[in-house]
């Protein structure tokens, strides 16, 4: 991508609203907008006035008055983009929005391409690349635990670990480097002692950020949770109970749901995505044999499963219940099992106690009233690690970065092996070298035109 021209996007979500925000960013965008420009204060221009202002006027062609803005100004380099910004802030109604984005295109603007603003923030040296991706994150952010990781991330938390790691590595790099250049008078420049303690100590964080992974990526996607059992005993009332609105149809005759239901709420700051399924059972109806079908499916791609039975009609025959939460544990050994009783509230504590000497784990609740949901919530919310998100510890979200230091933790245990069995300085180098470049890659040290076009694709455009 050129960054010589200047470039156009509504900033705002498209569509009509109170206001929406037009920018514009490159070397022209001030005399572009100056050109179109109408203060209320006669005489006054863009370009002479200082950085970080507002200035309320119309923007006109000729005699034609498109709207009333207030325009803010942002001199390079400090500015979002590194360049000259210009931000106008309209109504927002869709027609003045196109018409004063056609405006600029007439006036020398071409449109912005999806993450053009930041890309240029990147190439400008604003941000690094993981910071221009967290701005990504930030944006689709739909929870207090993901927005916290995105805002950690987008202010330098994961870059800046990973920067003086490599600052740390590329120094002792450099040193045994120059041990080659004398190699034949066998001095030793690189402390191998401190080099140790050094990998030791790259080796403990990378490992760190490569388990956080399995929480951030709980965190950035969600958690979904798939409610099964038989027909009729509370699954599509319990769905409506977390999300609490009436989202699934609810009835006294079985096999009402014949699809999955999916909704997501947020508890805790964590999103879980719920699927209400359909009862599993022996049918002969087409639809609903349909439905059950789907039901293993959904419980296939769930991380935890919840097991809901009638309380009321199962306390005559626990067995069947325990022979078929067997089933389910046999089956998906490595999906957590919550099991529990719904209709509590038309037992007797007689039958709690058997329900409880029966199925220990066994929770208690009634979907109908509400009892035992927040027990529930917190048993879901007991699954995940949330000590390093409370911690504030870096905690890596990313696919893209996860595999980059995966590759990095490989190259630094070679180096770490060819350390203890005395491996000559050139071979180090070579896995020195190959963690060094693992390290660039998360940053944007080192990279290419394919892996940005790839990253800013996934960007809105004005962003």
């Amino acid at each position: 991508m050129t960054q010589q021209d200047t470039i156009v996007a509504l900033a705002t979500a498209s569509g009509s609203g109170a206001i929406a925000v037009v920018r514009l960013s490159g070397s022209s965008a001030i005399s572009i907008v100056d050109t179109c420009f109408r203060s209320v204060v006669k005489g006054k221009t863009l370009a002479a006035q200082a950085t970080h202002t507002i200035h309320l006027g119309h923007i006109v062609e000729n005699d034609r008055v498109f709207d009333e803005v207030l325009v803010s100004v942002f001199k390079n380099p400090n500015s979002y983009t590194g360049e000259d910004v210009v931000e106008i802030s309209c109504h927002g109604s869709l027609y003045i929005q196109q018409e004063m984005i056609q405006l600029f295109l007439r006036n020398g603007c071409r449109m912005a391409d999806a993450g053009e603003f930041t890309l240029r923030a990147f190439l400008n040296g604003k941000l690094d690349l993981s910071q221009a991706e967290a701005v990504a994150d930030l944006i689709a952010s739909d929870n207090e635990a993901s927005h916290q990781v995105a805002m950690q991330q987008m202010r330098g938390g994961f870059s800046s670990e990973i920067a003086k790691l490599r600052e740390e590595l590329l120094n002792f790099a450099s040193l045994i480097e120059l041990e080659l250049d004398f190699a034949e008078e066998d001095v030793e420049f690189a402390d191998r002692s401190q080099f140790k303690e050094l990998v030791e100590r790259i080796t403990f964080v990378l490992k760190r950020l490569i388990d956080s992974f399995a929480v951030g990526n709980v965190i950035k996607n969600g958690i979904p949770v798939a409610i099964v059992g038989e027909p009729n005993v509370g699954k599509s009332t319990l769905l409506n109970a977390l999300l609490n609105e009436e989202r699934a149809i609810v009835s006294e005759i079985a096999g009402t749901t014949r699809d999955t239901i999916e909704d997501e709420i947020s508890i805790g700051g964590i999103g879980f995505r719920f699927i209400d399924t359909a009862g599993i059972r022996e049918t002969k109806d087409v639809v609903e044999s349909i439905g059950i079908k789907k039901t293993f499916e959904k419980i296939d791609q769930a991380q935890v499963v919840i097991y809901l039975f009638d309380s009321v009609k199962s306390i005559s025959d626990l067995k069947t219940i325990t022979i078929e939460i067997e089933k389910i544990r046999n089956k998906y050994p490595q999906k957590p099992l919550i099991v529990i009783a719904n209709k509590i509230d038309k037992v007797d504590d007689i039958s709690i106690s058997k329900l409880h000497s029966e199925i220990p784990d066994i929770k208690l609740l009634s979907a109908k009233t509400g009892f035992g949901v927040e027990q529930l919530t917190n048993a879901l919310l007991d699954l995940i690690n949330t000590g390093a998100l409370r911690n504030n510890e870096t905690i890596v979200t990313n696919s893209r970065h996860y595999d980059a230091l995966l590759k990095a933790f490989e190259e630094i245990q070679k180096v770490k092996h060819g350390l203890e069995t005395g491996l000559s300085g050139d071979l180090l180098a070579i896995d020195i070298r190959q963690a060094l470049y693992h390290f660039g890659e998360i940053t944007g040290e080192i990279t290419n035109d394919d892996l940005l076009g790839n990253i800013f694709a996934n960007f809105c455009i004005g962003k």
